[in-house]
């Protein structure tokens, strides 16, 4: 019988603190009080306080002497570098995946996220079946430490897919996606970052917008 994980409570703060950070429900550049989140969490200052140093180590919350902790806040160069990072970890993931799974396993399980993104009705659900399709690649890359440094940014990666969801402007592309796996099935890994580049690029003229009208702020 499998063994089942209870959460700890500082995993319960941080999973919730962390969710409306993502979906802006706790804007860019706000303060986090520990004793307004005492209150409406209901629990103690220990796991809070826990959960914040979590959510410094993933670059969602920063924090200053005399200030405290605050969500994070954007310019244009910092939407350039995190999307430039996770591209270059990202690329690193699909060429050792693709060395080391089988491409028909990989296509298949990208093409079940993939159905996922195209049946998307929520804003959460595209942005987590994105993020579940790149993340097939590092599923299946061999590499822990890898998969590790990614966490290290996943959190503001999703945060970015999910202004870019909540524009106007923005429209589902799954042909981008589409191109990966039939490049996965062709075995070339060359091909595969570019299709995911031509998706980062495609965001980037929205994101940018966003940082700069927002002064970084939501």
């Amino acid at each position: 019988m499998p063994t089942i994980k209870k959460r700890s409570l500082t995993d319960q703060v941080y999973e919730k603190l962390r969710s409306n950070i993502i979906t802006l429900k706790l804007p860019l550049g706000s303060r986090l009080n520990v004793n307004e989140l005492q209150q409406s969490l209901g629990v103690s200052c220990t796991p809070i306080r826990e959960a914040i140093n979590r959510l410094q180590l993933e670059g969602l919350v920063t924090y200053e002497n005399n200030v405290g902790a605050r969500v994070l806040t954007m310019d244009t160069h910092d939407v350039e570098e995190i999307q430039q990072l996770a591209m270059t970890l990202h690329c690193a993931a699909i060429r050792l995946a693709m060395n080391y799974e089988s491409h028909d396993i990989l296509a298949a399980e990208l093409e079940k996220y993939l159905d996922d993104y195209k049946r998307a009705k929520t804003i959460q659900s595209t942005v987590m079946s994105v993020n579940h399709f790149v993340g097939t690649f590092y599923h299946h890359c061999g590499n822990r430490r890898l998969d590790s440094s990614m966490i290290s940014i996943q959190g503001q990666q999703l945060l970015l897919r999910y202004i870019y969801a909540i524009n106007k402007d923005s429209k589902k592309n799954p042909a981008d996606f589409e191109k990966m796996i039939i490049e996965v099935r062709n075995s070339d890994a060359d091909a595969v970052c570019r299709a995911l580049q031509t998706n980062a690029d495609a965001s980037m003229p929205v994101l940018l917008s966003y940082v700069q009208k927002s002064g970084g702020k939501a």
